[in-house]
């Protein structure tokens, strides 16, 4: 029987909202995810590919033997052990393990919240760096990056100069422009950060698998410096786990506002499966990097679409009208992510998720037709 709210009730309620939630979540939007259901589903930057029948069977065992009634603990242990050893994780530093980056990127807020704390980013980029500073009532500043999607050099360093942000976070690669940018710039960046002696750099290295250079050996040369990436593009997107990494005096500080089971036992043990199959993963991704490559060939001969370099797995493409063409996509069975109205940067721009090959042709079909 469904029990209905009288209006007196309902009136009731809305009052109590009204003073009880907080006036921001409340002006806030929710993360949107698209429904996909009998669509091909290129809009998440996701793995596509499923494990063979032989693996699936043997993960079946390996979770069916967890002891999913204690409260995770030495399991746990191993995988942030593993995790060190797979990512070549430099002397003198530790990691912690978040329930994916953006538990992560949450913590950092709430570590990093002293008073006047800022956090500050390059955009468009990843939203949930703003969302954060929001949620922790801390000021987010944005620095719009150059028309071709590289680091404002200027415009970053006077940033950092007149807020002195807590966070200084930099994508790399840059969701959803897909680019890494330039080092040289970047180096300034960490140097002008360092040279106040407040505040860290964060470099979200989400898209590892797909990028030619990480930050993470650089990392041991510069204490102010934390390393962030996650499982989720390297094939384990359902299972949520991510990790930071940086100096151990400074995770250890960090790591103190981590909730003590935040990371389940199935999670745990789907990790340290999955990286015993690292080989699996890399073939997956080696597969995937071909198929960006394919991809970026392919809509360059595409008139209408103008691709910009990538080095992650999606692809970041101007077309003339980014509505219609996604929508004609969609009617053509392939979601794709419209992210036009983002950033006045990516006017008309769709993000498109490299694919298994099947799948990319699907989409390079779909999108000639809708153009």
């Amino acid at each position: 029987m469904t029990i209905r709210a009288m209006p007196s009730e309902a009136a009731s309620l809305a009052s109590r909202l009204a003073k009880t939630i907080r006036q921001d979540v409340q002006s806030m939007h929710a993360y949107a995810i698209q429904p996909s259901a009998g669509l091909v589903k290129l809009d998440a930057m996701e793995n596509p590919f499923r494990l063979s029948a032989a693996l699936k069977a043997e993960l079946g065992e390996r979770l069916g033997a967890v002891a999913i009634n204690r409260y995770p603990g030495a399991r746990v242990a191993d995988v942030v052990a593993a995790l060190g050893s797979y990512a070549g994780l430099p002397e003198g530093c530790a990691l912690m393990l978040g329930n994916g980056s953006d538990e992560l990127i949450s913590l950092l807020a709430l570590a990093c919240d002293v008073p006047g704390a800022s956090i500050l980013a390059p955009l468009p980029g990843f939203v949930m760096y703003e969302m954060s500073a929001r949620l922790q009532g801390l000021a987010f500043h944005g620095v719009p990056l150059t028309p071709d999607f590289e680091l404002d050099e200027a415009a970053m360093l006077a940033a950092i100069e007149r807020h002195r942000p807590s966070l200084t976070y930099i994508a790399y690669p840059n969701n959803p422009t897909a680019n890494l940018f330039d080092d040289r710039v970047i180096d300034r960046i960490v140097a002008a950060v360092g040279a106040q002696r407040h505040g860290l750099v964060v470099f979200d290295e989400a898209y590892q698998p797909f990028s030619s250079r990480t930050w993470m050996q650089r990392m041991a040369e510069h204490p102010h410096v934390l390393v962030m990436r996650t499982l989720s593009k390297f094939g384990l997107a359902g299972v949520r786990l991510g990790y930071l990494a940086g100096a151990k005096e400074l995770m250890a500080e960090i790591d103190k506002v981590r909730p003590p089971y935040n990371v389940s036992v199935l999670n745990a043990e789907a990790t340290l499966f999955a990286l015993e199959h690292a080989d699996e993963y890399a073939r997956q991704a080696a597969i995937l990097r071909a198929e960006r490559a394919r991809l970026q060939s392919a809509l360059h001969d595409i008139p209408g679409a103008t691709p910009f370099p990538s080095e992650a797995n999606m692809i970041l493409v101007r077309v003339p009208d980014a509505r219609a063409v996604f929508d004609g996509m969609k009617r053509r069975g392939v979601l794709v992510k419209n992210v036009a109205a983002m950033h006045p940067l990516l006017a008309d721009c769709l993000r498109l998720t490299v694919g298994a090959p099947d799948e990319n042709t699907l989409m390079i079909d779909a999108l000639k037709a809708s153009l």
